[in-house]
């Protein structure tokens, strides 16, 4: 393998070797972060009904990332393990089959929202026709061309699954800077181009994900004959059955809990609506803050997973749990100042997005309320990671689901208690202090049994 590129997860430092492994991919989240960040500052600049337009529009993109997380988590654990294992023959024909099975679930993903936009959109109960406008041009343009961000979800889990995290770090920093550079000329209509709003920032968003696919199929071109995988793939053939079945094992259970989580979350939204548009544009927004913690933790969580996936596969279990542990302290440490600036620094962080008064007293309310689980739920995602690795993806959705939805009842409970739209706040923080508790303990009984 080209030793500049791919990572041999199963050896040398623990520390060094996550290290070189996850800061490329924690780089790759806070560029993430930065991007949703952008689009929220200048759509914010539009006022609140944009904003919760495109937040409602935004929520079918996130439930399309249950559907190809199935193909992204199969390939990217099999491609791990296959390279512990040192069968290069089927980490190959797992890359392709991943990629094949992406394809198909762009495609079909874009058909269906593109034929049913207004009636997937009428679920949210918007009752402002300008919110709905804004929402229902936002997902046609996002979700009609949704392939463009399959393919890269999955290509970083499989570039990831061969310790490789720098290739995608450079193609989401192209995105970055595209989509930064697009996002006021197209929104705004600065200079020659055409003043598109909502429609610009959709186009801005695409454009970008294109961009991020074009490097990421340049580094393969690029690779060194031996040095990828997926460079050794061909697309049109058609492999084994137990290929695609294996992937379905192991990814279908990740599908199905973020299917789920997003459609519980959809659940949320509607309820949330009844407080207005500046409620929904505060759970748009406040969503994409909070992805300073979320997106740092689930960048370390894909490290974790192939530095398991490899180990596990080469048998080495003792550094297995080595490896959770160390990242275990990292993301609690990261998780309790994130913690303390949300609490702390609530008012700056909400006037950065919104100018109407009314609406930035809503969105204090929510970054202190959701502020004090961000620990939790950094330990939640990296325990994912790990436990995925494993090939334990079942357990992880059995848990996520159960602990997620009881989000829906316990919001229904807090909001009719006297707590209103804080209590629908609460519900998710709660549920994410103990998700974090419960799979903690998870991975510990389960690391046990390794042996």
């Amino acid at each position: 393998m080209n030793k500049q590129q791919q990572l041999d997860l199963t050896n040398g430092p623990i520390l060094k070797t996550l290290a070189e492994l996850a800061l490329p991919i924690m780089a790759s989240s806070f560029l993430g972060t930065a991007y949703n960040i952008t689009d929220m500052a200048w759509i914010g600049m539009l006022g609140s009904k944009a904003v919760a337009g495109v937040g409602v529009g935004g929520m079918y993109v996130w439930l399309s990332q249950g559907l190809v997380s199935l193909a992204r988590m199969g390939g990217q654990v099999h491609v791990a393990q296959c390279c512990g294992r040192g069968d290069r023959k089927e980490a190959r024909d797992y890359a392709g089959a991943a990629i094949q099975l992406t394809c198909l679930f762009g495609i079909l993903f874009a058909a269906v929202c593109l034929l049913f936009t207004n009636p997937l959109i009428y679920f949210f109960n918007l009752n402002d026709a300008q919110t709905f406008n804004h929402a229902r041009v936002y997902m046609k343009i996002t979700c009609g061309l949704i392939i463009f961000s399959y393919l890269n979800f999955t290509l970083t889990g499989l570039y990831t699954a061969q310790g490789d995290s720098k290739t995608p770090f450079k193609a989401n920093l192209a995105g970055l800077v595209t989509n930064m550079i697009l996002d006021p000329l197209l929104i705004l209509g600065i200079g020659p181009c055409p003043r598109l709003e909502v429609a610009g920032a959709a186009i801005a968003t695409v454009t970008a994900q294109a961009l991020v696919m074009a490097v990421l199929l340049l580094g393969l071109v690029k690779a060194k004959s031996g040095s990828n995988v997926i460079k050794e793939v061909k697309l049109f053939t058609r492999f084994s059955g137990a290929y695609y079945r294996s992937i379905c094992k192991i990814g279908g259970p990740t599908a199905l809990q973020g299917t789920i989580y997003c459609m519980i979350s959809m659940v949320l939204t509607r309820m949330v609506s009844v407080f207005g548009p500046g409620a929904v544009a505060t759970q748009r927004v406040g969503g994409q803050i909070e992805s300073v913690s979320w997106n740092t933790a689930d960048g370390f969580a894909a490290a974790l997973n192939a530095f398991v996936g490899q180990n596990y596969g080469a048998g080495k279990n003792d550094r297995v749990r080595k490896g959770y542990n160390l990242s275990l302290r990292i993301l609690i440490a990261w998780g309790a100042l994130v913690t303390a600036v949300f609490v702390i620094f609530p008012r700056p962080m909400a006037q950065l997005f919104f100018h109407e008064a009314d609406v930035i007293e809503i969105a204090v309310g929510y970054l202190i309320i959701i502020g004090i689980g961000e620990g939790f739920m950094c330990v939640e995602l990296m325990t994912i990671g790990a436990l995925s690795g494993l090939g334990k993806t079942k357990i992880c959705s059995i848990i996520s689901i159960l602990l997620t939805g009881s989000r829906i009842p316990l919001a229904l409970l807090l909001t009719h208690v006297g707590l209103g739209l804080s209590g629908i706040w609460w519900a998710l923080t709660l549920s994410s202090v103990v998700k974090g508790i419960v799979f903690y303990f998870t991975f510990r009984r389960v690391s046990q049994r390794l042996d």
